[in-house]
């Protein structure tokens, strides 16, 4: 009998060792924090690009990382709520794009933050500096402003006769230098530019009618969360109303958009797994400079253009990364 309850009690307290050591070692886990605007759905191959770069760096979900995802659902209004949720969660790094950059800054000073993507983090007050943020925020920047003009430029040289461009906006003070940018452009190309503001859903049918109406040969599409997050229905509308149209990225290209010119977007995403390694093992988000994309991708979608019953060109064909068949 003595022996037996010697038995259980030894059992007892291994046991409760193990319970502990497991406990303790869940809990040194480093937990990640991802802010979305968008929602799990629009949002995925952007994921699924951050989840490959971790996995190259040797992470594994649930065994040596753990991830919490927050989601706005295209409602920027919630993404303060969900910033706050992550602070609470007690996350080690807050992983943002976009509009979520600064829901997570009002949040939290100590919390590492990295930028998925970012137009101008200096000018957005994101960051000190690119060399040296000098905050708890570093990541990567998308230079959105500089490439308006080179998006204008791509839809001269694929319709020759366009005189009148939309630019379609959702009226945030983050676009500003993106329209500043393709002002002068428009001034070198002689093109006169027609800004068209869609706050949401609801407006895109309007802003379609008021291209229209002021004679818009084709649009540019902003770098926007709430564009972004609607580009199917706003690439939908482009076809019906057979606007010829250029935007940021390559995943309204492959919605059934015509043209798109901008930095391999999911190579920032890969990046931002990099920071996440680089601050998880000691480094300081105020020390970590902020990269800039180097390379540039114009992907074309000719099933778009059969649509709309355009014609482009071989030279802008020739000057292709992909070509949609």
């Amino acid at each position: 009998m003595y022996k037996r309850l010697i038995s259980f009690v030894l059992g007892a307290l291994l046991l409760a060792l193990c319970i502990r050591a497991q406990a303790q070692q869940l809990k040194q886990v480093p937990k990640i924090g991802v802010l979305s605007t968008g929602s799990a759905s629009s949002e995925a191959a952007r994921n699924e690009a951050f989840l490959q770069g971790l996995r190259e760096l040797g992470y594994v979900v649930g065994q040596n990382i753990l991830i919490e995802h927050q989601y706005a659902e295209a409602n920027p209004d919630r993404l303060p709520e969900l910033a706050a949720e992550l602070v609470l969660l007690k996350v080690d790094v807050i992983v943002a794009g976009a509009l979520a950059i600064r829901a997570a800054m009002n949040a939290t000073k100590t919390i590492p933050i990295v930028m998925e993507t970012s137009g101008d983090p200096v000018a957005y007050g994101y960051v000190v500096s690119l060399a040296q943020p000098g905050g708890n925020v570093t990541g990567s920047s998308q230079m959105s402003p500089e490439l308006g003009g080179k998006r204008l430029e791509l839809l001269k040289e694929a319709l020759k006769k366009v005189s009148v461009v939309a630019i379609l906006h959702d009226g945030g003070a983050a676009q500003a230098p993106q329209m500043k940018e393709m002002e002068a452009a428009a001034r070198a190309l002689g093109v006169q530019l027609q800004p068209v503001k869609a706050e949401g859903p609801s407006d895109f049918e309007n802003a379609f009618s008021a291209m229209t109406r002021g004679h818009a040969s084709a649009f540019i599409g902003l770098t926007s969360s709430t564009l972004f997050n609607h580009r199917n229905q706003i690439v939908d509308l482009a076809i019906k109303s057979r606007l010829p149209a250029i935007y940021p990225a390559s995943e309204w290209v492959d919605a059934g958009g015509l043209m798109s010119y901008g930095p391999n977007i999911f190579e920032n995403y890969r990046r931002a797994a990099k920071y996440v390694d680089k601050i998880l093992k000691g480094a300081k988000p105020a020390a970590l400079p902020v990269e800039q994309p180097t390379k540039f991708e114009l992907i074309i979608n000719l099933k778009a253009a059969k649509q709309i019953g355009l014609i482009i060109p071989p030279s802008v064909l020739a000057r292709a990364d992909r070509v949609i068949k």
